[in-house]
């Protein structure tokens, strides 16, 4: 199979969406592998590399796209690329449909193959593609807004840890994933005071026994919400539906109790934000404020560490690239169950529900399109 890897064009994306040592095995499995000029620089792989390795340095995007069968990226395309995707083309990357519906029209126009990393799921109901990313923004949550709690950047003026005579600041997490277990971990080993909300029971149980003890941990329901959020300095948003809009757990009417200076970090946003008053930011202009409270929304964090957040990713997106390579999108879809809930449009079809739910849009079933 032909393999294409543009440079990403998103605001302040640095990542990259194979290594060199990613070239090695495709090249190795019989693959042709193209890469944009400088697709790797942000993440420290230079051209020469990339050569070294047994791929192809392609000039232009538009010359990546129009010769691939296979394109494989980090983040969705953006509107300048639309128009260099094939029929039938295959596209591997995050998408997150069901927060962009021009996305989602624009895909189903160009009738691609989208298989999104953020859908394939195990049988466990873990998202093995998601998982790595999830890590990384969930511990720079807490970086981020332990930095935005400074006052000259409009923040509270609290140290997370306080000081000795000092109390250290509260951190409320919502939502016990991947994402809030490492914010609560990082926000815990800072020295706050945290506590981490969730529906699950035994989700909770679970953290309850693993997290250190500054870490409390509360059922997840409005009032709950209501009553923590007037004590919290920062407050991260790590809900998580897969493939589905997230919900909105605070609400604007929710801010006027929190205290000035509070900061919120909404690591939902890729799926529309589980913070009413989200909107997505950039690394540019990460952060705005509404009734006095500081939200950073950056759509692509791990963006900002990029080095480690494309090992982070390549590890985890590798094998199952392989498999689509060696087999071929339809073969490899049949026989693993876990891509196979990776497809959400296939040609101009819909086969993801929460997609098709989120735009009001027919939904096809998968099998039918497989066999």
């Amino acid at each position: 199979m032909i393999i294409g890897v543009p440079k990403e064009i998103k605001n302040n994306e640095n990542r990259v969406a194979l290594t060199p040592a990613g070239v090695t095995e495709f090249k190795k499995h019989g693959h042709t592998v193209y890469v944009q000029t400088s697709a790797g620089e942000g993440s420290g792989f230079a051209d020469a590399e990339y050569e070294k390795a047994g791929a192809t340095i392609l000039p232009s995007i538009e010359a990546v796209y129009e010769i691939a069968e296979m394109i494989i990226k980090v983040k969705e395309p953006i509107e300048s690329e639309y128009t260099l995707i094939k029929e039938n083309q295959l596209l591997f990357t995050y998408f997150h449909f069901a927060s962009s519906e021009p996305l989602t029209h624009a895909m189903i126009s160009r009738k691609a193959i989208c298989l999104a990393y953020e859908t394939v799921e195990k049988a466990d109901r873990s998202l093995p593609l998601l998982v790595p990313m999830s890590e990384v923004a969930g511990r720079m949550a807490i970086h981020e807004g332990a930095k935005y709690l400074e006052k000259p950047l409009k923040g509270r003026g609290i140290l997370l840890g306080g000081v000795p005579g000092v109390r250290p600041a509260n951190v409320l997490v919502l939502g016990g994933g991947v994402v809030g277990m490492q914010a609560a971990r990082m926000a815990a080993g800072l020295g706050a005071n945290v506590t981490i909300m969730d529906v699950s029971l035994p989700r909770l149980r679970y953290l309850n026994e693993i997290m250190p003890a500054n870490v409390n941990t509360v059922y997840s329901n409005e009032y709950n919400i209501r009553e923590h959020i007037k004590h919290a300095s920062l407050i991260v948003g790590a809900v998580l539906i897969p493939g589905a809009k997230a919900p909105h757990l605070i609400t604007r009417d929710m801010l006027k109790d929190m205290n000035p200076g509070t900061v919120l970090v909404d690591v939902a946003v890729d799926q529309g934000g589980c913070i009413e008053t989200c909107k997505p930011t950039t690394h540019e202009n990460p952060t705005y404020i509404i009734d006095d409270v500081v939200h950073y929304c950056v759509a692509n964090m791990p963006g900002a560490v990029p080095y480690t957040s494309t090992l982070a990713l390549t590890n985890a997106t590798l094998p199952y690239a392989l498999q689509l390579a060696n087999k071929g999108w339809a073969k490899a879809c049949r026989e693993n169950a876990e891509l196979k809930l990776g497809l959400n449009v296939i040609g101009d079809k819909v086969v993801y529900k929460g997609v098709a739910d989120a735009w009001g849009l027919p939904l096809t079933d998968v099998e039918t399109l497989l066999a």
